[in-house]
């Protein structure tokens, strides 16, 4: 190992692209990955911030974003019908159309919930004396960053003077009544309202929903709830249902958004063509180091020294050069991702990826040694005598 290391730092600058190629692979895969799992948490910070054990919808459904239209009381009285269901009730969350007062429109998502202190609906974000706002017909609140997507600059110096920004959704009128933060969203600004304002927007019935929440009175029973209403028979009149703990209904919205979206594949996309560059790099930058040094080689097979010991110095100088990648990459990545955040787009770099980025690295390197050894073919004893 003491040779490997001597070696490299006195050929440090014939290395050293290998050393930057590695490091631009890790920070790519560690930062396109946090990036693409930043942008998935935001598609369901309604499911990750709701306080519901169990989300109920209509059957096929694939994220909460494209739930559509189920019967409320029928629902809810299948789900309080079983034991340990402490509390349900209806949560509406549909895309509509945001008419902006000057002219336009733009997509937006409707959320409406129930209000009371008791609901288990994403409310934690609205400030109580929001809430007490919002049962007022058509009054909703928006996330304070989506002012000017939706063109309602003036919301702010309204509020102050105790007015609201009237606007329409889906050609209904309506009043922004506040704002909160970090409520933002990837296909179209929320919009907060109470289950009332919602279903008058959404043109619904006073006894339909769009999903059913529901709390268990013992979280580590969700599981088992959901087998037991996925077991109960589905009535002639009644509507099949699909049922998922908190965890499993927001890792199915992530995955819709991952596999069925332009922009997770693009991300996707990203981080792979960045460990393809590394390999590429750092496999020419060590085949070229070896060949550079042809005659030191030769020696050594002269002396004796059996070649597979030359191959296992390519392959240690392939992981040294990985190692020394990836410590570069890690500083630069968490600059990098505080810039991001500075313009608006937080990644989660939580440590699981980036250790997750550096052993996927590290791998990348070997490999790159690996395929380097070709050119050791190339190297023989007699090459000392030409």
């Amino acid at each position: 190992m003491s040779y490997t290391l001597a070696t490299l730092w006195h050929d440090r600058q014939r290395y050293l692209p290998g050393i930057l190629a590695v490091a631009f692979s890790a920070l790519l895969i560690a930062l396109q990955c946090g990036l693409l799992f930043g942008l998935l948490s935001i598609s369901t910070i309604p499911v990750d911030r709701a306080d519901a054990d169990v989300w109920i919808g209509p059957k096929k459904v694939l994220s909460v974003d494209n739930g559509q239209v189920i019967p409320e009381s029928k629902m809810i009285s299948r789900v309080l019908s079983l034991p340990g269901v402490t509390h349900a009730e209806p949560y509406i969350q549909r895309f509509g159309f945001w008419e902006k007062p000057e002219g336009g429109t733009d997509m937006c998502i409707l959320v409406g919930c129930r209000l009371t202190d008791d609901a288990i609906g994403p409310i934690s974000a609205i400030p109580s004396e929001l809430r007490h706002k919002l049962t007022e017909e058509g009054a909703v609140v928006v996330d304070e960053s989506e002012l000017e997507r939706l063109d309602i600059l003036n919301a702010e110096q309204l509020l102050a003077e105790g007015k609201s920004a009237a606007a329409k959704i889906n050609g209904r009128p309506v009043r922004v009544v506040g704002l909160v933060r970090g409520m933002r969203s990837i296909a179209g600004p929320y919009i907060f309202c109470s289950l009332q304002t919602a279903r008058n927007v959404m043109k619904m019935g006073s006894d339909q929903t769009v999903f059913v929440l529901a709390r268990v009175d013992d979280p580590k029973r969700a599981a088992a709830v959901v087998q037991e209403l996925k077991d109960l028979p589905v009535e002639r009149e009644e509507v099949d249902m699909a049922v998922f703990t908190k965890q499993e209904f927001s890792f199915r919205s992530r995955m819709h958004w991952l596999l069925k979206t332009k922009a997770g594949l693009a991300l996707g996309y990203a981080a792979a063509l960045g460990l393809l560059v590394g390999l590429v790099v750092t496999s020419q930058t060590l085949y070229a180091a070896t060949m550079a040094s042809m005659r030191e080689y030769a020696i050594l097979l002269a002396l004796g020294i059996p070649r597979w010991r030359l191959r296992w110095t390519v392959v240690t100088q392939a992981f040294w050069i990985g190692v020394f990648g990836v410590l570069l990459s890690v500083p630069v990545t968490y600059m990098m991702g505080e810039l991001a955040t500075y313009l608006g787009v937080k990644p989660q770099l939580s440590l699981e990826l980036m250790g997750a980025a550096a052993v996927v690295t590290l791998v990348m390197a070997i490999l790159s040694g690996i395929l380097a050894l070709r050119s050791l073919k190339q190297i023989e004893p007699v090459n000392l005598l030409r």
